[in-house]
């Protein structure tokens, strides 16, 4: 299969690190995405032994290649047109998220999708982090028996941003963007979409970063009457041993588990134990190409991708608005 690749804003990296297990993948055209060059991602391509032409223009790339499968992770303000432009050409899209900044254009890209056969499934590459991963084994086993509430943590360092970060047409908000790991999350591990909605964020004191919010917290019900919350913010210090502090607890009438400093914390009736994760038999990108191939179904499908997308732009609705909203009146 013929595989193109756009930018590397986010984590075009998981595309990268699958590449080595997928002899059937050649990768044949990259665009920079609206940058002054490829970069480091034709670096990286090349030191993987691919010679992939690189196109300014994206159109010409899709129209040209003609590949199977396309790998967007460019602006973020351009990820709902790369999608649309290649669902109606039959591209499975493998994309950054949010796949959307707007509605209207969620709207579109899934209009497109259903009158299609491709596949679209967005970055949601945390489910394979090894705690995730497996804690949501766990749960799924039944290690703490139904889930009644779910608490999500996402902390960033802040670090130097670019100036796409700081005006919300270019960014989507810090919601979208930091928060979708704990909505997906959330969407994950309590198998169940979302009810009602209430989320608050501050711009306050973001270290003259224009328009981006650094911290948000969302609270939610779901259908099936959990009850989540998501706390996001862009405060971890610079002198943090790691970028990111992410975190997840889940409680149910038989136990927690917590997923914390990339271990779980179990709590049942036999007492409390610390588990070592083992690492992942699977990748998110190697998951998607078994999944066009009819091997394997992936742990995400463009079904879920397009409820994380909806949830995500709702809830930072929400924080514009400071409105509660019932997802059963849209």
């Amino acid at each position: 299969m013929k595989l193109c690749m756009v930018g590397a804003w986010g984590h075009s990296i998981y595309t990268l690190e699958s590449l080595p297990d997928l002899p059937e993948i050649e990768l044949t055209g990259l665009y920079s995405g609206n940058t002054d060059s490829p970069g480091c991602l034709l670096a990286e391509s090349q030191k993987l032994g691919f010679t992939p032409h690189v196109y300014a223009d994206y159109v010409a790339m899709l129209d040209t290649e003609n590949p199977d499968i396309v790998s967007i992770d460019g602006r973020f303000d351009e990820h709902a047109f790369m999608c649309i432009e290649a669902l109606r050409r039959g591209i499975h899209v493998f994309c950054e998220k949010p796949i959307a900044l707007t509605l209207s254009d969620l709207e579109k890209i899934e209009e497109v999708w259903k009158g299609g056969s491709a596949k679209l499934i967005s970055m949601v590459g945390l489910r394979y982090d090894p705690a995730m991963y497996h804690a949501h084994k766990l749960v799924e086993q039944g290690a703490i028996g139904k889930i009644k509430l779910i608490y999500a943590q996402k902390s960033y360092r802040l670090g130097i941003r670019p100036e796409h970060f700081k005006k919300r047409s270019t960014y989507g908000g810090t919601i979208p963007w930091v928060g979708s790991h704990a909505l997906d999350w959330i969407l994950w591990f309590s198998g169940s979409s979302f009810e009602t909605i209430f989320a608050t964020q501050s711009c306050e004191d973001n270290f003259d970063n224009g328009e981006l919010e650094i911290a948000a917290q969302c609270l939610f019900t779901m259908k099936s009457g959990v009850l989540a919350e998501a706390s996001i913010d862009y405060l971890r210090p610079a002198a943090a041993p790691s970028h990111g502090d992410d975190r997840v607890r889940i409680a149910g009438t038989s136990g927690v588990i917590e997923v914390r400093g990339g271990k779980i914390i179990l709590i049942d009736a036999a007492g409390e134990q610390v588990i070592e994760p083992p690492v992942p038999d699977r990748k998110i990108f190697s998951d998607f190409v078994y999944d066009i191939e009819g091997k394997r179904p992936a742990l995400a499908d463009a079904r879920q991708t397009f409820d994380l997308t909806r949830a995500c732009l709702l809830t930072q609705k929400s924080a514009d608005e400071h409105a509660l909203i019932h997802f059963s009146a849209l």
